[in-house]
């Protein structure tokens, strides 16, 4: 019933996590309402995005530049780095504005069942990063998850040996919780509160 070209939008906006029919279709409809500027911003919005943003060379954080803004920090604690499951996670941490260290991003977590192994998600560049990188303390903030704990425990056995803290952050977050929906303050006590792995 729609125009082609107003339903090739539709079916574009539902491309999108969380975007149904009826919230897609109000998205399209509101295209109307822009004018000629804002469109434009829109269409370079998302042409910048896909051919500007790509990984940091060094932690794998979003950016536009070779190195990031968080790893070229001079101010930023060098001795304590914080491994995240996926850039989100790192924004999360970063509006909290508590953590001053610096951040390694995995290519999400080891998971036999879906087929995802730890060659996968990227271990070997973290493990050559601490190996040539004075860190004392490795923070793992995964989801509390069995995906969470078979790559804390993967990794953390891999280090042994290392003159290294190893700590996760604290259970204040739910199991099975997506990071992206836990709220700000579990996030900075669950970070505060983080345990030694044993």
């Amino acid at each position: 019933m729609y125009p082609d070209s107003l339903k090739n939008l539709i079916e574009s906006f539902k491309f999108l996590p969380s975007v149904g029919e009826k919230t897609a279709e109000r998205f399209a409809f509101s295209i109307f309402d822009l004018d000629d500027d804002q469109i434009q911003l829109f269409k370079d919005s998302l042409d910048d995005v896909r051919n500007k943003v790509h990984p940091c060379s060094i932690c794998n954080v979003l950016t536009e530049n070779d190195i990031c803004s968080i790893c070229s920090d001079e101010f930023r604690s060098s001795n304590i780095l914080c491994v995240v499951e996926d850039v989100k996670s790192v924004f999360l941490f970063e509006k909290i504005g508590m953590f001053k260290g610096k951040y390694h991003v995995l290519n999400g977590l080891i998971s036999p069942l879906d087929g995802i192994n730890p060659e996968d998600i990227g271990i070997d560049k973290l493990l050559d990063r601490i190996h040539n990188e004075n860190f004392d303390e490795i923070i793992f903030a995964f989801k509390p998850s069995i995906e969470g704990e078979t790559t804390s425990l993967y990794i953390k056995k891999i280090l042994d040996g290392l003159p290294l803290k190893i700590t996760k952050i604290a259970n204040g977050v739910p199991i099975g919780a997506d990071m992206e929906y836990v709220d700000s303050l579990t996030l900075e006590r669950a970070l505060s509160d983080r345990k030694i792995i044993e």
